[in-house]
């Protein structure tokens, strides 16, 4: 009775849903015959548990697969006198097939063999120099140097091209492993000249040399300038030259229409040191020799006593190498104000003196 009970709710579900017009949901023609075989038989369905091919139920069998034949590698075929330039002309990621060498990379324990180059992951992440062979570096030289002129015969030493070229520019560029090939130190633009290029006179010397501060070198002559404010390197350079000109420019200017016309660092090198005039304030001309930063040997009051002693020995004044011992006089009493007391600068004071005087030791 239970199953005459199941089937007429599942009777009335079947008129329910064919009358309302529900097209997301199909019953199947195989379906319906079964139901209706139930309800004219009034028996139990029976289960068949064999796969039947008219409700297309898959078979799920085994596929066999053919694995492809897997050639040897690319570098057991390669010849020794190949040319590599043209198996490796730019850069690219490590290919073990590719690459005819017993490669190994990678940690292990001490004692034990790196891993080689097949499956080798640390292999493929750091980059490789292989397109950068000596005799691809040849190849590209030779291409480049159609486009190249020829150095000059008459630069052969150091000191003339120190003559010709005194600025230099230092730049660095940076290579290394990263999601971005930028680096902010690459911006970085130094600039070095020596001071004696310039052609300055002690008063714009002093002047010069008070602005740069440490970036002047007494040792080696060497003034430095190092820019890295801007974010392009271009900029930088032109910030360094224009540094650079700012500085002479307040050293020295130009007694014609300077205030028209900005002078530029080439016009300084190569101008002669009389074409150009001291830039002095006003209250520089009220300075006197008390207010002097360092000592000077011209226009000091050493200077006026030793030429007013010498006017009172007319034989002395006479002497042949009086000029010498003038000036090996005036170099010891600038050093001795200006370095400072010691038993040797004493002694060549002296020593000076006596000559001046023309006294025997």
């Amino acid at each position: 009775m239970s199953a005459i009970v199941n089937l007429r709710v599942f009777r009335n579900f079947q008129q329910f849903v064919s009358i309302r017009p529900i097209s997301n949901y199909p019953t199947s023609f195989s379906k319906n015959a079964e139901i209706q075989k139930v309800e004219e038989e009034e028996e139990f369905r029976s289960l068949d548990l064999s796969p039947n091919k008219s409700l297309n139920v898959r078979s799920f069998g085994r596929k066999l697969y053919k694995r492809a034949v897997v050639p040897p590698p690319r570098s057991h075929k390669m010849p020794v006198d190949q040319d590599w330039p043209s198996v490796w002309p730019v850069p690219r990621t490590f290919h073990p097939a590719s690459v005819p060498l017993p490669l190994n990379q990678g940690w292990v324990n001490p004692g034990a063999t790196p891993p080689g180059k097949f499956a080798n992951a640390e292999l493929m992440k750091i980059p490789n120099f292989l397109h950068l062979t000596p005799p691809a570096i040849e190849r590209q030289c030779k291409a480049l140097k159609k486009f190249c002129t020829e150095w000059p015969k008459e630069l052969n030493t150091t000191e003339k091209i120190d003559h010709h070229f005194p600025i230099k520019i230092i730049t660095s560029d940076y290579l290394h492993s990263s999601p971005s090939l930028r680096d902010a130190r690459a911006r970085i633009v130094t600039l070095q000249l020596k001071l004696s290029t310039l052609k300055l006179d002690s008063h714009a010397k002093d002047k010069l040399l008070r602005l740069v501060k440490e970036r002047y070198n007494p040792e080696t002559d060497m003034l430095t300038i190092v820019s890295e404010r801007c974010p392009l390197r271009k900029q930088n350079l032109d910030y360094a030259m224009y540094l650079l000109n700012v500085l002479v420019s307040e050293s020295r200017v130009r007694p014609n229409n300077f205030a028209k016309q900005q002078l530029h660092i080439v016009c300084v090198l190569c101008a002669n040191r009389a074409e150009f005039i001291p830039k002095t304030e006003p209250w520089e001309n009220e300075k006197c020799e008390a207010d002097m930063e360092k000592y000077v040997w011209e226009g000091s009051q050493s200077q006026r006593t030793l030429e007013q002693l010498l006017k009172r020995m007319p034989d002395r004044e006479k002497a042949q190498d009086l000029p010498e011992v003038i000036e090996q006089y005036s170099r010891n009493v600038t050093h001795f104000h200006n370095e400072g007391e010691d038993a040797e600068k004493v002694n060549a004071y002296k020593e000076s003196v006596k000559k001046l005087l023309g006294l025997n030791a």
